[in-house]
Order: C-alpha cells, then structure tokens, then sequence
C-alpha cells in the first residue's frame, strides 16, 4: 500500500472541500491515486461537495459578532458561486450557524474551527444547493481597557469591525459606517506600509510637474503630496462621512473616544472571479444528455 504524503491529502482537499480525516481515508483507500478517491467519493455522501468543489465561490455574506460588553468581536465571510445562493434561507441559516460557531470559538483558525458538525452542515448544504459553499476567513478583535468593538454589516456583502479605545457603540458604528462606506488603506497615517510610500513617491516623481525641479523644492514638492495622499487614506485623517466639515478622530474624540483600528470584509474581494458563459454551458450539458 503506497504512504500517503501531506502534499496529497492537501490537494485532494482543495479539489474537493472535504475535511483532512475523509480525505486521507479516501487516498488510502484509492493507494493514493487521487483521481481513484475522486471517483469513489462521488459514490457516497460527498458527491456533489466533491462535483462542485472546484468552482469559484466569490459570492456570499459576511457575518459579524460582538459581545453584549463590545470587548471581543468576530467576522467571518461565508462564500457560494451565485448571489442568488446567498439570498436563500438556507445559506442564511448556515451562515449565522457558522458565525455563532466563530464566536464562541473566539478563533480566526477556519480549519479548526469548521472541523466535524460544521464541515458536514457545509457538505449537507452543498448537496441541498447544488453549489460550492466554503467558509473563506475569519478575523477576531479585542479591545483594549476602557474600550470597545462596534460593528457594521452592508447588504451582507460589507464587512466592519471597529475598535475604539473608549467613546460608546453608537460611535464605534457609525466609524465602521465610514469604513464600510470609503474604505481607507489603513486606521492612522504612521500605519501606511514603506513599500506602499516608495511606490506613491516614485508615482509623484514621475509627475510631469516635477520635471526640471530643484532637489529641495521637489523634496518638498514630494512631502506635501505624501501627506495629502496618508490624509486621504488613513481612516483618521479622513473627513467624516456623515460631517465631512470634521476629520474622524475629531468625530470619535467629541464622544471621548479614540481610534485604535479596523478590519473590513467585502465579499469576494481578491478573489478571481470566473466567467461562465451560461448559454454555451447549458448547451453543453444539452448534448450530453
């Protein structure tokens, strides 16, 4: 009998969604031909997780926990193929099963977490859909003493989890209002990445405006416009989505409050989409028929 390696057991996994324990069983079984344990997946309960697997699933929910104190919150983002699917009241239903699960969890480790009675829920449900349904990320945040987490969900699709040190939920929402609505690069200018400055600097400088200009007055020329680009980007700094006449520190510190941070979720987002021509696939599945 041939030893299945880590290597094998991986990609069978990502072929077909199934947990690690089902899908070592099924490379033994096979002698390690993958395509063989493929086959004889398609006979059992796994079938159509096993089909549908290898589909883009970058539509979806995202889900979002706090506790009633606001010092802990969770996010978890939730994806199927269609949008259609993720209307349905059975992805819902799964959906807020699996955030529940996150949060009492307190953990962002999705294999661990979706290991047992979640990862057979999510093949159930696969079955039932007809779709590729994975649980693609999750994100914990704490707050820091006197602090707290807010929350913000958009259409489902939308993401936010706020931390403020102090200040009170209303606040910590409505600065993951502005998140989810304007979406900055970071929470404060000193967080901007130096690889992401050099790349705006070298942008800056090759501005035709800058042509023929002295070293210090294009340094100086280069500086203004990196702190108008951090202004821009950093969350902070940003006018205020609901007061633009103030910057959202300034909005946060007027209810005694401070931001420390964010995490945003958008559906789908990095992940690259497949375009299905649905005419040619449904004539396809007609000839074979």
């Amino acid at each position: 009998m041939a030893a299945i390696s880590a290597s094998q057991v991986k990609e069978l996994r990502e072929r077909t969604g199934l947990g690690m324990m089902e899908c070592k069983k099924a490379l033994t079984e096979a002698d390690g031909d993958i395509d063989t344990a493929i086959e004889n997946l398609r006979k059992n309960s796994g079938l159509k997780a096993a089909k549908k697997a290898g589909r883009t699933a970058a539509e979806g929910a995202v889900v979002t926990r706090v506790a009633e104190d606001g010092k802990i919150g969770v996010m978890v983002e939730i994806n199927s193929e269609t949008d259609f699917v993720s209307r349905d009241d059975n992805f819902k239903a799964f959906a807020e099963k699996i955030a529940d699960a996150f949060f009492d969890a307190k953990s962002d480790d999705v294999a661990a977490v979706m290991e047992g009675a979640l990862e057979e829920a999510r093949q159930q449900l696969v079955q039932k859909i007809g779709e590729n349904i994975s649980v693609r990320r999750s994100a914990v945040v704490e707050a820091p003493e006197g602090g707290l987490v807010g929350e913000y969900v958009h259409g489902g699709r939308i993401g936010v989890l706020t931390v403020l040190k102090g200040g009170d939920t209303q606040v910590a929402k409505d600065v993951a209002m502005h998140v989810a609505a304007i979406n900055p690069a970071v929470a404060h200018p000193e967080d901007m990445p130096q690889e992401q400055l050099d790349k705006e600097k070298a942008i800056i400088l090759a501005q035709p405006d800058m042509a023929g200009k002295p070293e210090q007055i294009a340094e100086k020329m280069v500086q203004g416009r990196l702190k108008k680009y951090l202004a821009e980007n950093s969350l902070t700094e940003q006018p205020f989505v609901k007061d633009p006449n103030q910057s959202v520190a300034q909005y946060a510190k007027t209810a005694g409050g401070e931001v420390v941070g964010f995490t945003r979720f958008e559906v789908g987002e990095g992940i690259e989409k497949e375009e299905v021509d649905f005419a040619k696939e449904v004539m396809e599945q007609a000839r074979r028929s």
